[in-house]
């Protein structure tokens, strides 16, 4: 049976992008391949406070997500890949995962809810033990499954023919939301943007780009990086969405994104749990 390490497994509303308002379980796999360390921050410098919070809870010691300190700059969803929070993310069985979905879905079965697969990055290390998770007879009625994620890792070849064999079933609709890392992430441009993998990504399924933004170099950087995936066929739709974790940078920012975004003619993107609930952990 397999086993997937879960930051977080819980039932809200889409916050973001193509399915924004849709009623959802998130299910946050541990584990990433970047820190983040650049948003809100000025141009070339990187945020401690991630790492702050990681000391405290070294020699304190957070009980629970829910504890948890939100950030203004850096990653704000940290704790689902810093290393000194990995005793916060249980590894579960499939038969945990989905008995625990079951608990959280108002009906106790799958009925129009989506499936979102977020991290972290949930394409990281998790692709041989979703099957196993997606077959479960608990699963069954499920017919959306969103992978939230930042667009740099190759489908395994198993994983691949799972997909298509999933996606071919009667309503099965498989979407790739690509959270692109421009340079305010303080993450390599090379090494964040690879258009090749993420034209890879819709021949298995329905793929947008969705990138954080705050100022207007970073909508130059925007039409660099969708230039750069136009010109290997990516043909999906791009959002951006304002820079901020928790309310006071993000309401400073949406206005300003929204009235830029008209422009370009991008999709704009609200942070609706934001708006909502003022972000936190499992929102």
């Amino acid at each position: 049976m397999s086993k997937i390490k879960i930051a977080e497994l819980f039932y809200s509303i889409q916050g973001e992008g193509r399915y924004m308002g849709v009623p959802s379980v998130f299910l946050r796999t541990f584990g990433c391949n970047f820190k983040c360390a650049g948003f809100g921050m000025p141009r070339g410098e990187l945020s401690k406070e991630v790492e702050d919070i990681a000391f405290t809870h070294q020699s304190m010691g957070y009980k629970k997500y829910e504890e948890l300190p939100l950030v203004s700059t850096g990653c704000d969803s940290y704790a689902s890949w810093h290393p000194n929070f990995k005793d916060l993310s249980p590894m579960l069985t499939s038969d945990a995962i989905a008995d625990r979905i079951a608990e959280i879905i108002p009906f106790g079965e799958w009925r129009d809810e989506h499936l979102v697969i977020t991290g972290g990055e949930p394409l990281l290390g998790w692709q041989r033990a979703y099957p196993d998770l997606l077959d479960h007879p608990k699963m069954k009625g499920l017919k959306e499954i969103t992978f939230e994620t930042n667009g740099t890792q190759t489908l395994q070849n198993k994983f691949i023919d799972y997909l298509l064999d999933w996606g071919d079933r009667p309503g099965n609709e498989i979407t790739f939301s690509v959270s692109a890392k421009l340079s305010a992430s303080g993450e390599v441009w090379e090494e964040a943007i690879r258009p090749e993998i993420v034209r890879m990504y819709q021949d298995y399924g329905f793929t947008y780009l969705k990138f954080v933004v705050e100022t207007e170099e970073h909508f130059k950087e925007v039409d660099r990086a969708v230039a750069q995936y136009r010109a290997v066929g990516f043909n999906g739709p791009v959002y951006v969405m304002p820079q901020g974790g928790v309310v006071t940078p993000y309401a400073a920012n949406r206005v300003k994104v929204a009235d830029w975004a008209m422009t370009k003619g991008y999709n704009y993107s609200p942070r609706l749990h934001v708006d909502l609930w003022g972000n936190g952990w499992g929102k």
